[in-house]
């Protein structure tokens, strides 16, 4: 199993991640408010702005302040050591 850092140490298990999208759009907004009510939501942005939505295949949702296009890096394979939160966030 390989685990994929989402930020501030927080990993998710990269084989079990379904989708990576952003959380602009009315469905995926209504997705995080259904995950929330059910239970299943994880937020891992420690109160910073959530940039990216993962869905994982047990129907949890989980939030991070990554850019998507920087966890599908790190989802395939690129992630090299030192790339972390502070250089994708603005404060």
């Amino acid at each position: 199993m390989r685990l994929v850092n989402i930020g501030f140490g927080n990993m998710v298990a990269a084989n079990r991640v379904v989708s990576v999208v952003s959380p602009d759009s009315a469905p995926i907004k209504r997705l995080i408010r259904d995950a929330e009510d059910a239970g299943l939501l994880v937020n891992a942005t420690y109160g910073r702005r959530t940039r990216a939505v993962i869905v994982i295949d047990s129907r949890h949702v989980v939030l991070s302040a990554i850019q998507p296009e920087k966890l599908a890096t790190r989802l395939d394979g690129e992630y090299e050591p030192g790339d972390d939160i502070e250089g994708d966030e603005e404060i």
